[in-house]
């Protein structure tokens, strides 16, 4: 009995010997896999930069900004408009569908709490949204707010991923083109009231466009890709279009070249005379009726003085689906210098008329017409920050309050208090090894 104890106690510890070494192997494994984690942490470089498409603004920038906003802002307000604002997110199926081609670019976020969201894409669909979830059918808004877009970006003409839009919208009923007139209006004031170069105003309506495209043999299905082919005649030449329509889009060569034919033709009053006269361009109804409704707003445009700016061009498509009517599109002449090159500022403002976008989200289908216009503030920056005389005041201070010796700090924060609640902008400090009090006023 006593043997047969002192085997099992021999195995025991046997046995006991063996998990002990297993373990401390296990644990010198894992120190080492952990040490090694660490070594490849600690040689990892981290790259700290901004992400593709964005950019900090220092005290210079901002200086330049604030006083741009403040101007876009007053004039909105002298027009009429309150201010509204809106998530930075909204569902995936409010933006979805809405755009065309563009909804590539959407930022789509992961699944939060059981909802699929979207960064937005512009001010206009959200404020659809807002007036159909509010029931409103008569409104007037501006809103400046960041939007996002997954594009190429070129920051020296201020195109990025992430910036800011100024828009103003009218929603409700009005007499035909007075509103549409009103946000032609905005545009030219908010461009000369910033002090910007030769700027022109392009004008097109959706509605002849899609009398050219049905009177030259374009399936209806492919009205709308087509005109965003035709949207990018402002970047690339016709045969570049022209290769697209047919090779892409799968349009007959021949109705390529009726097409080619009218969006390369602009003017003003006098060619819509003409296209008016044309007989293949009036067996449109469609295309009649937007001729019609944009003679009337070069009329309106005369009576609001900003006609000497506005230009009737049939390249102007603007590739967003919801556009329904009048489009416009501001392109400033100015250039900045990119990559040793001059380069165009390109379009700084566009915007048009979108009837149906309301009643996608009214659960009746309820429309509400609308209007409005989008400034793009960045690339007005971009040129105001390139063409700069001098740099602008980062602070607003107008008193500085110091002492030169020791001894005089109650005194001299009982100073600044008193100035500050009198509403003077007042910064203090120490000076050291001077035998005077200084005071010291900006303006």
């Amino acid at each position: 009995m006593k043997n047969q104890l002192k085997h099992q106690l021999r195995v025991v510890k046997s046995s006991t010997s063996v998990l002990v070494k297993k373990m401390t192997s296990v644990d010198a494994a894992t120190m080492t896999h952990a040490n090694g984690d660490a070594k490849i942490a600690q040689s990892a470089k981290l790259v700290v930069k901004t992400p593709k498409g964005t950019r900090d603004h220092n005290p210079h920038q901002m200086s330049l900004r604030d006083p741009v906003f403040e101007k876009i802002k007053a004039i909105f307000k002298r027009f009429g408009a309150p201010c509204i604002d809106t998530p930075v997110f909204e569902l995936k199926e409010i933006l979805t569908g809405k755009y065309g081609e563009e909804s590539k670019l959407i930022y789509d976020l992961e699944d939060q709490g059981g909802e699929k969201l979207s960064l937005r894409y512009d001010l206009t669909v959200p404020f659809a949204r807002y007036l159909a979830m509010n029931k409103i059918t008569n409104f007037k808004r501006y809103q400046i707010s960041k939007v996002y877009r997954r594009d190429n970006p070129a920051m020296t003409r201020g195109r990025f991923r992430e910036f800011y839009q100024c828009d103003f919208d009218i929603a409700g009923k009005y007499d035909t083109m007075i509103a549409d007139s009103e946000c032609v209006a905005i545009i030219a004031s908010i461009l000369k009231a910033l002090g910007l170069p030769d700027f022109t105003i392009k004008i097109n309506h959706r509605l002849i466009l899609d009398g050219i495209f049905d009177v030259c043999g374009v399936p209806v299905d492919k009205f709308r890709t087509v005109c965003s082919s035709v949207d990018k005649l402002d970047k690339s030449p016709w045969e570049e279009v022209r290769k697209e329509i047919t090779e892409q889009k799968g349009i007959a060569e021949e109705v390529a070249d009726k097409i080619g034919k009218y969006v390369k033709l602009n003017g003003g009053k006098e060619l819509i005379d003409e296209l008016l006269e044309n007989e293949e361009l009036n067996r449109s109804t469609s295309g009649k009726q937007g001729l019609e409704e944009m003679k009337l707003l070069l009329q309106y445009c005369d009576f609001l003085n900003v006609s000497q700016n506005v230009v009737f061009d049939l390249s102007l498509a603007r590739g967003l689906d919801y556009y329904t009517g009048v489009i416009y599109e501001a392109v400033l002449k100015a250039t900045v210098v990119e990559n040793g090159k001059n380069v165009g500022i390109g379009s700084v403002a566009g915007g048009g008329r979108y009837d149906n976008l309301v009643g996608m989200f009214d659960p009746k289908g309820k429309p509400v017409p609308c209007v409005g216009v989008s400034i793009g503030v960045e690339r007005i920056f971009a040129y105001l920050e390139a063409n700069a005389a001098t740099k602008p005041r980062t602070t607003e201070t107008q008193v500085l309050v110091c002492s030169a010796q020791k001894n005089l700090l109650e005194p001299k924060m009982k100073i600044v208090t008193e100035l500050r609640e009198a509403d003077i902008s007042v910064c203090h400090f120490e000076l050291h090894n001077l035998h005077f009090v200084l005071v010291t006023f900006s303006n």
